[in-house]
């Protein structure tokens, strides 16, 4: 099959994006236009009206100056602050449909190909012969949690929308060392051009899911939970939050505007006597929200049991400490969700599971985890 380039359109309705690689005199199209027709998604214009309508502009106030429901000073109605084009990403439980879904997935796809080919790639389209043909195979070069093999072949359907896709593995498998995940064939350039987006998908989701697997497995037996948290990679929330569940976590708040966390940084701006008021009007304020205030210790902790919260989050609280906090909920006769936080380790979140909470939230699971170890293994295929 010849080779149609950059982007032809796939069996999944991949626009064709070659006329942005003819000529490196024209501007290159930003991201959005280049999706599909079908596609049907509000876009933000740029980062100026980004940020003008986040942080105010002298004419915007911005989005902290307004309720849900009022206009701004530019006669814009507010119904819904946030940065991401797809609202029904931002629910307390994952409810994507498959088009919102593959939306994100593509997304992701297009910007990571943007950025790395640029106008062309121009060593392949130096050295390799427009009609080679080669066949490739994705090989995990150690065990782990395998995630976002969506994402790798939205990669290469994104540079070529000719080239043949199979996948042997699906996210969430345990892969063993040499395990292969997926093989594609065609064009030979096209396989190099998206080998390094496609494999630093893989790599760094597989990452995030063979983390969150380790902590579930270390708390294996009791009844807590592995939660994820907001420290994520910029841009890439939602794909690692994807991960976090191939892994067997669950995933957190998505951002600020789907659950309320009244944190330490907020408390030092409240009066312990004003406390149980704030708590009240934020109750009143958001009744079908989450709500949730953080105790560093266990003073607080009993504090808040009385509260009309749903959860209070124990930060940094020892297991003893915990283990208290868990009998005065039980002598109180609350149904409070306990969650435990701060310097979580795999050995110290079986110790804060043993002690009765519900929940364990670990930022590391997605801001340190290591990249799995990935490659292309490739072959000229004689035609």
């Amino acid at each position: 099959m010849k080779n149609e380039g950059v982007g032809a359109r796939s069996p999944l309705g991949f626009k064709d994006l070659s006329d942005r690689f003819r000529s490196k005199t024209k501007t290159a199209k930003p991201v959005h236009s280049l999706r599909g027709e079908s596609d049907q998604i509000p876009l933000l214009q740029d980062f100026t009206s980004l940020t003008n309508g986040i942080l105010g502009n002298g004419k915007n106030p911005g989005l902290h100056g307004l309720r849900v429901g009022e206009k701004d000073a530019l006669g814009k109605l507010r119904t819904f602050f946030s940065t991401c084009p797809h609202r029904r990403l931002h629910a307390v439980k994952v409810s994507l449909s498959p088009k919102d879904w593959q939306a994100v997935v593509r997304e992701a796809a297009a910007r990571a190909v943007g950025e790395d080919v640029g106008p062309s790639d121009v060593t392949s389209r130096t050295v390799i012969p427009e009609e080679a043909s080669a066949a490739a195979v994705l090989v995990a070069k150690e065990a782990c949690v395998l995630a976002g093999l969506e994402v790798a072949e939205a990669v290469f359907r994104e540079v070529d929308g000719s080239l043949r896709w199979s996948a042997k593995a699906k996210d969430g498998d345990r892969i063993m060392k040499g395990g292969v995940v997926a093989e594609v064939d065609g064009s030979a350039r096209s396989i190099l051009t998206a080998e390094r987006c496609a494999l630093n998908f893989l790599q760094q989701l597989s990452g995030v899911a063979t983390k969150t697997a380790a902590f579930v497995d270390a708390i294996k037996g009791t009844s807590a939970r592995i939660l994820d948290t907001r420290k994520t990679t910029p841009g890439l929330r939602a794909l690692e939050r994807y991960a976090v569940r191939c892994g067997g976590g669950v995933n957190h708040r998505t951002g600020l505007y789907d659950g309320i966390l009244i944190k330490e940084n907020h408390l030092i701006f409240i009066s312990p006597a004003e406390l149980n008021r704030v708590i009240k009007k934020a109750r009143a304020a958001y009744p079908d929200l989450p709500l949730v205030v953080e105790a560093d210790s266990v003073a607080l902790a009993e504090r808040m049991l009385s509260q009309p919260v749903d959860r209070i989050l124990l930060d940094n609280l020892s297991p003893e400490q915990v283990t208290e906090v868990v009998a005065l909920r039980s002598k109180m006769s609350t149904k409070v969700d306990l969650e435990a936080s701060g310097g979580v380790t795999e050995e110290r979140a079986l110790a804060l599971a043993k002690a009765g909470v519900e929940w364990i939230s670990v930022g590391g699971i997605t801001h340190s985890a290591r990249a799995m170890d990935f490659s292309l293994d490739i072959q000229p295929k004689r035609i």
